[in-house]
């Protein structure tokens, strides 16, 4: 009898903690709800209306039977796909470095290498410009190399902490055994290290190729408005009172991190969360 005695109180506890765990969720719920769902809504309606409000497909026909809109998607994809793969190749070997506690003792690289995220994006990309100005690489004669340099400097932070972070996790009994067992330098990175980090690899991608698709202010700064983005496009045609225009080319553009979300995680199995470790050395 006792122990039917306690186990109520108990029970009683476990559903007030239950419901009060779901009741924590309500703000984030109506955070969700008005910044994001409501958005996406209006977006949604813009694009597929016209000026008086009725039901059109007119900004549709525009963008698709438009070449120009297409050649800018396709710049647009190919600087991204281009500033991604730069910034993994020069990040992933820096978080490498980062991560290894003998050469970095006391984290201040850690903290050297993130600080440009602590500075303002637009105070950022100015001091760039006057940067490549004086070294020669202006965007009035090298708009796509200015550009592209200005996209690597202000996403590259961005690669690193997320490598850094999973290369934190890294196995290291993994791989001590594959060396003992004979294994080259190269097979115990290419069998062991890569694919441990490719949860930190899948999460720069993505940190970086989403915000270079959706920038305006890097390429118009850098490259001196000869080069337009996406991001730019939706930009000048909200600007321009063109909200019909602008609000479908926003949803090719919700399509496409859409797309690449579904591509990435395909990649991630997912197991990486479970490895223990407490460093790459």
């Amino acid at each position: 009898m006792s122990s039917i005695k306690e186990s109520a109180p108990r029970k009683k506890r476990n559903i007030f903690f239950h419901l009060k765990r779901k009741y924590l969720c309500i703000p984030y719920g109506v955070f969700l709800a008005i910044f994001v769902i409501i958005p996406i809504l209006l977006i949604v309606w813009y694009a597929f209306t016209n000026e008086a409000g009725t039901p059109s497909f007119d900004a549709a026909i525009s963008f698709f039977t438009t070449p120009s809109k297409w050649s800018v998607l396709l710049v647009s994809l190919f600087l991204g796909i281009q500033t991604t793969i730069i910034c993994l190749l020069l990040g992933y070997p820096a978080a490498m470095f980062l991560a290894n506690k003998k050469l970095n003792t006391n984290g201040i690289l850690v903290v050297l290498f993130i600080m440009p995220m602590w500075i303002n994006f637009v105070i950022r990309t100015g001091a760039t410009r006057d940067l490549l100005d004086w070294i020669g690489i202006s965007g009035g004669k090298y708009p796509w190399t200015a550009t592209l340099v200005g996209m690597i400097y202000n996403y590259l932070p961005f690669t690193i902490l997320p490598l850094y972070t999973t290369m934190l996790k890294l196995d290291r009994s993994q791989m001590e055994a594959a060396a003992d067992l004979g294994c080259s330098p190269f097979k115990v990175f290419y069998k062991n290290v890569l694919p441990q980090s490719l949860p930190g690899i899948i999460s720069a991608a993505e940190m970086v190729f989403m915000p270079v698709m959706s920038s305006y202010v890097i390429s118009d700064t850098l490259s001196e408005g000869k080069i337009t983005l996406f991001g730019n496009s939706i930009y000048l045609n909200f600007t321009n009172s063109q909200w019909n225009t602008g609000s479908f080319m926003a949803i090719i553009m919700l399509i496409i991190i859409g797309i690449t979300m579904i591509i990435t995680r395909r990649f991630d199995r997912g197991d990486a969360a479970q490895r223990r470790g407490g460093g790459l050395w």
